[in-house]
């Protein structure tokens, strides 16, 4: 028996049991987990064990303040999720009915988030710490860098960047302020891709010989009308770095990726993703070389990325990257044809192959799957939900699961891919220069960067 409390003293509250469960509910639950995922059952077992470790638990006061910049549909899903780790007390946006309806949509009793058109007036927030970065890709790095030099982590959407050479002042900013920067390039955090990466780099299908990848085919269309800018958008703002143009209705807000000025088309949007994964798998830091061939001309007066396209890369150790577009998924990644060529990754081996997506994950032989790592296998890091690694890393001040030198790696894989396919060449580029070499070198190394148009270069953010 526990002895009385001392007089004037509480009563000490009894110690909490450790939960326990048999072992027969546990493998039932991993069961029920395997037939529900597809994921092999040794895999969500080592998950199960690993998720049983004490974690620290936040307060109810540790709620970071959040902001979002760039309030689309892309920014509201992501700060959606970040509103489980934190507040949302500011949102911005040079569309002020953009801003307006993240405002609303995150007032919570009284509290209404503050609304602003300048990303930079609310980076003087003290109460901001984090902030979520959702705006098209041509802003990405300026907004990213001031957030860094203002003190502020950054959940930032992908690509990373508009071009390779922005990829050096992003880290810069990033690493000199001690920021921790998660790219939003999720299938990091996925199960079934960080399954597939380890087996491939255990040699489960023998030595990697290739991984095929298929994107979504970009949109071909034109020619477009100018059209009066909306009274509630800064157009001049939103342009930003790009050139001064007419308003188009179709430049503008979810069509901005079709506009080689704002973007690279699905090259650059899901291939951030599936490039990344690739990557991931082989461990090295970028091909030694890349050409790629566009397979539809882009309509004058219309969208000026390709929106069909066939490129190749080719490691330094001879494993080849073949990415191929498909028309039988959609942007979002969902299907649209059950008999056509889905996207996602296959990873061609020596002695089989492994196909991942973010539906399923399946191989030549089940067993490759099926047949359990070795208790000394190579591991990846771990991270179970994007947006939860990132808050965890703000207070631990860890690196995240995709950090800034990991978004700006397959930033850098997507611009080559880019760049192959405006060039129409075979080039060689230098990963430690970050430069292209070799034949056409000269007219390849023009694209990586871009004339900046006054007032938005980096001295907008000094």
């Amino acid at each position: 028996m526990n002895p009385p409390p001392a007089p004037g003293r509480p009563s000490p509250r009894p110690r909490p049991r450790p939960f326990q469960v048999s072992r027969r509910t546990f493998l039932g639950r991993i069961a029920a987990a395997a037939a529900l995922t597809g994921l092999p059952a040794w895999f969500l077992e080592r998950q199960e064990l690993a998720a049983a470790e004490p974690a620290k638990v936040p307060s109810p006061n540790d709620r970071p303040g959040i902001a979002l910049i760039g309030c689309g549909g892309m920014g509201k899903a992501d700060a959606g999720n970040a509103a489980n780790h934190g507040d949302i007390v500011a949102v911005c946006d040079v569309d002020a009915g953009h801003a307006a309806a993240a405002a609303e949509r995150f007032t919570v009793g009284a509290k209404v988030p503050a609304q602003y058109s300048d990303f930079r007036k609310l980076l003087e927030r003290p109460d901001v710490a984090a902030v979520v970065n959702a705006t098209p890709d041509h802003w990405h790095s300026l907004i990213n860098i001031a957030a860094a030099r203002a003190g502020k982590d950054v959940y930032a959407e992908k690509p990373l960047t508009l071009t390779v050479d922005e990829g050096r002042h992003v880290i810069e900013a990033v690493r000199k302020h001690r920021s921790v920067l998660q790219t939003g390039m999720q299938q990091r955090s996925s199960q079934r891709f960080r399954l597939a990466c380890e087996l491939v780099r255990n040699g489960r299908i023998g030595g990697l010989r290739r991984a095929e990848v298929w994107l979504p085919a970009g949109l071909r269309d034109g020619p477009f009308k100018e059209a009066p800018v909306p009274a509630a958008l800064d157009w001049d703002f939103w342009l930003g770095q790009a050139p001064r143009v007419a308003y188009v209705p179709q430049r503008c807000h979810l069509y901005f990726r079709y506009w080689y000025d704002y973007s690279g088309g699905t090259m650059t949007d899901w291939g951030a993703h599936h490039l990344d994964i690739v990557n991931w798998a082989v461990g090295l830091p970028a091909p030694r070389e890349v050409e790629g061939d566009g397979l539809s001309e882009p309509i004058p007066g219309g969208y000026t990325t390709f929106a069909d396209y066939d490129v190749r890369y080719t490691y330094e150790n001879g494993i080849g990257i073949h990415v191929r577009t498909t028309h039988d998924d959609d942007i979002y990644g969902a299907s649209v044809n059950k008999d056509g060529q889905h996207n996602g990754i296959r990873f061609v081996g020596t002695s089989g192959w492994i196909w991942v997506n973010r539906h399923e994950i399946t191989a030549s032989d089940p067993d490759l799957l099926r047949t359990p790592l070795p208790a000394g296998a190579f591991r990846l890091p771990v991270s179970k939900e994007h947006m939860t690694n990132f808050f965890d890393c703000v207070r631990s001040r860890q690196a995240p699961i995709c950090d800034v030198e990991a978004g700006h790696r397959a930033a850098t894989i997507c611009h080559l891919g880019a760049i192959a396919l405006r060039t129409g060449r075979r080039l060689v580029w230098d990963a430690s220069a970050e430069q292209f070499v070799g034949p056409h070198h000269v007219e390849a190394n023009h694209y990586l960067s871009r004339h900046m148009r006054s007032p938005y270069t980096y001295d907008f953010v000094a």
